[in-house]
């Protein structure tokens, strides 16, 4: 199962709406087949592992991370696949988390004599398939907020300067969540003051969408995120319902999605909506300071990395959150430690919201 673990990992970020699963099939206690599901509409783990197998599937044993699919989509139910291979007994970690589909797979097996057995590396393979159940029990994204400030607080100078308050490597680290998740987001502000590119610039990696939060169309056309093909993956998500700049980011090819009130109120809940709509399972908010704090104002956030460098500013810097509303200490935004460690120089430090739990 572990093996399968391994697996799994390889298509986390590639696979949405699907989860990422893997499989290794074992007979006589040795390897015989193995797979992953790579990207949506490709073959699931479990298919990809028996198809490597072949005639050495029958009667063997598949390991596989997810509870095999009961249903079609976009590709056959994976259990016509375990009972065309003759497999014998088949050994799932984590339950589908969809309660419409959830325990058909292992008893549609049963029914048909094969031995199944649940729950091993059951943490492991659900923490693999977070973003899936997330969006399965929610309906929207799992949100990771991601701030990167001095110790005292503070993501740039009065002056705006903020290049680099964290080291080289926890900005790998931050490349590396991009390469994971299906979504990055920041607000207008960010990109009218930082110009990022918001890409993966790791070996091998993928750029995840990119979605811009600009409730009053602030956003220049000039930015690097609406620059030549960049733009057929950048998302603008704005309550302007018409104008030339509206019809301008369109014929570049952005995407454009309006919501319904008024400028700098766009609702973030309704935004991940229709993100998840899309098929998109994992957000990874960059900030600015504004849109992280109404995305925690909003109850949207799900999990937290701070990274905090060895760096003072001072009271006159600019603080990594706008206001939360707090007039009493009784009112705060309570979380709950989930870890922290050491990148590079910095410290990068976990945390989940008070009653969410830790992905």
């Amino acid at each position: 199962m572990r093996r399968a673990i391994a697996l799994a990992r390889r298509g986390v970020g590639r696979t949405s709406p699907n989860p990422p699963v893997g499989a290794v099939v074992v007979a006589g206690g040795r390897v015989v087949g193995s797979g992953w599901h790579r990207r949506a509409g490709a073959p699931h783990g479990e298919a990809a592992a028996l198809r490597a197998a072949g005639a050495r599937a029958r009667g063997a044993t598949l390991y596989v991370t997810l509870e095999p699919c009961n249903h079609a989509g976009r590709t056959p139910p994976c259990t016509d696949a375990v009972l065309a291979a003759g497999v014998r007994r088949v050994v799932f970690g984590a339950r589908d988390p969809n309660r419409r589909v959830r325990g058909g797979g292992a008893a549609r097996l049963r029914r048909a004599g094969v031995t199944v057995v649940e729950g091993v590396e059951a943490a492991a393979c659900a923490d693999l398939i977070a973003p899936f159940a997330h969006v399965a029990r929610t309906g929207r994204p799992l949100v990771t907020l991601k701030l990167a400030a001095t110790l005292d607080g503070r993501i740039a100078t009065r002056t705006g300067a903020s290049r680099w308050i964290t080291g080289p490597p926890a900005r790998r680290f931050v490349h590396q969540l991009r390469n994971e998740m299906d979504a990055v987001m920041v607000g207008a502000g960010t990109i009218a003051a930082d110009d990022p590119r918001l890409t993966c610039r790791m070996p091998g990696g993928r750029d995840p969408l990119r979605v811009v939060v600009d409730g009053r169309l602030r956003t220049p056309l000039t930015a690097r995120v609406l620059t030549n093909r960049a733009a057929r993956g950048t998302v603008v998500a704005t309550v302007i319902t018409t104008g030339r700049k509206l019809a301008t980011l369109r014929t570049r090819g952005a995407t454009v999605l309006t919501f319904p009130g008024r400028a700098g109120s766009l609702s973030l809940r309704r935004l991940l909506r229709a993100l998840a709509e899309r098929g998109v399972s994992s957000v990874l908010l960059e900030g600015g300071a504004a849109l992280a704090a109404a995305a925690l104002r909003g109850g949207v956030v799900d999990r937290l990395l701070v990274f905090l460098a060895p760096t003072l500013i001072g009271g006159d810097g600019r603080p990594m959150l706008t206001s939360l509303g707090v007039a009493r200490l009784a009112g705060a935004r309570r979380l709950r430690w989930v870890g922290v460690e050491s990148i590079g120089r910095d410290l990068m430090v976990q945390a989940v919201p008070e009653g969410r739990r830790a992905h």
